[in-house]
């Protein structure tokens, strides 16, 4: 490989100093069998991945409520027990010098109402607007259904209430921080794209309105954990789950809220780049998006990611031209649980993912530590 120096560059993070700018990305998993509390086999993943040596990892996405539910044994955190779980969890990774934040997560209208846990909450579907989802679904569901029409969300500002439980949840977890999940279409993305809010309130129809839940929810975490610990993951292009505005209505939103979380002084913000495989609608706004938002982050307090589709060598790159801070890579850690350490060395990855068992299989009667715990590690 060329020079990858840049990665192993010590990042100061607010009150934390991360190892190295190789970042461990949020990706659903499905293996909190046979419930959504955390098991034994996601504290060996995570833990493997500490070992590894990943400068800071980013859990998977975690359900704050059993109403925003969508995948099964996806893990939530709005129960004692599921805290207890990521106590396991976070102990495992901190033995290992490692460092976590909790990706705090509701899925809004591609949420489905016979989906386990969402009949067990007892609540509809909720979206901004009753504006169903093209395309996708529901594999785990007889007859494999599509989405369907949400309803409405009669005042937001209820909401954040749930998002500030799961902000005090996760701090007793004993993560370092947390992560708003704000792209892929999922809730609060919904309230940003046009396409898919058409509320006529304070919530809708300008960007200030529409950027005003991303902006309330962040700040109900920076309540919680102060705003050094906080972060947000956006996803500008979309194509994810059905959203995406024209170029020109997507620059001016995204300008809008990224200008006002600069001025809250948060931890970071990643910008995951357009990927046309993740644009299965065709609905994406393809545009280059580290260079486009990057600069607008002016804040010293405040770190830039980069997401998706990085090479290692291009990830470098970009560190070593100051267009980003860190790079966060997802598929390489599944396969490689100690890709940063083989990069450091020197050492080939693994390229054989098991595909198929990469959401999990969804029941005990199967070996859910296939294709998730038991990836070889190098020999060093």
């Amino acid at each position: 490989m060329s020079n990858l120096k840049a990665f192993f560059r010590p990042l100061k993070f607010g009150p934390i100093t991360l190892k190295n700018r190789i970042f461990m990305a949020p990706m659903t998993r499905n293996r909190s069998v046979p419930t959504n509390v955390p098991n034994s086999i996601n504290v060996e993943y995570y833990r493997q991945r500490a070992e590894g040596g990943a400068g800071l990892i980013i859990t998977e996405g975690i359900l704050i409520t059993q109403q925003g539910s969508e995948w099964q044994n996806a893990p939530g955190i709005w129960s004692q027990d599921q805290v207890r779980g990521w106590k396991n969890v976070t102990d495992a990774v901190h033995e290992q010098g490692g460092v976590i934040f909790a990706q705090l997560w509701h899925l809004g209208h591609v949420s489905h109402p016979d989906a386990p846990e969402q009949i067990a909450s007892g609540q509809p579907v909720y979206a901004p607007s009753a504006i169903v989802a093209q395309g996708g679904k529901f594999r785990f569901l007889p007859g494999e259904p599509g989405y369907v029409t949400p309803t409405a969300i009669d005042d937001p500002q209820a909401l954040l209430a749930q998002w500030k439980q799961a902000a005090v949840n996760a701090k007793e977890s004993g993560f370092d921080g947390v992560e708003i999940h704000g792209a892929n279409g999922y809730l609060v993305h919904q309230f940003l794209d046009s396409t898919s809010n058409h509320r006529t309130d304070k919530w809708g129809g300008s960007v200030e309105n529409r950027a005003r839940f991303a902006l309330e929810v962040v700040k109900t975490a920076v309540d919680v954990w102060g705003p050094e610990r906080v972060g947000i993951k956006l996803n500008p292009a979309g194509g994810n789950n059905d959203i995406g505005m024209p170029i020109q209505e997507t620059l001016d939103t995204f300008r809008y809220l990224i200008s006002e979380l600069d001025k809250l002084g948060i931890a970071y913000v990643t910008l995951m780049r357009y990927v046309e495989a993740f644009d299965a609608t065709g609905r994406g706004t393809k545009h280059d998006v580290i260079d486009a938002y990057s600069s607008l982050l002016k804040n010293p307090a405040t770190r830039v990611f980069g997401n998706a589709s990085f090479t290692g060598e291009e990830a470098a790159r970009y560190i070593e031209d100051g267009k980003v801070d860190g790079v966060v890579f997802g598929i390489p850690w599944i396969a490689n649980p100690d890709f940063a350490k083989r990069l450091e060395n020197g050492k080939a990855l693994e390229g054989n993912i098991d595909f198929a068992t990469l959401y999990g299989r969804g029941g005990l009667e199967v070996d859910e530590r296939k294709g998730y715990v038991d990836y070889p590690v190098a020999t060093y």
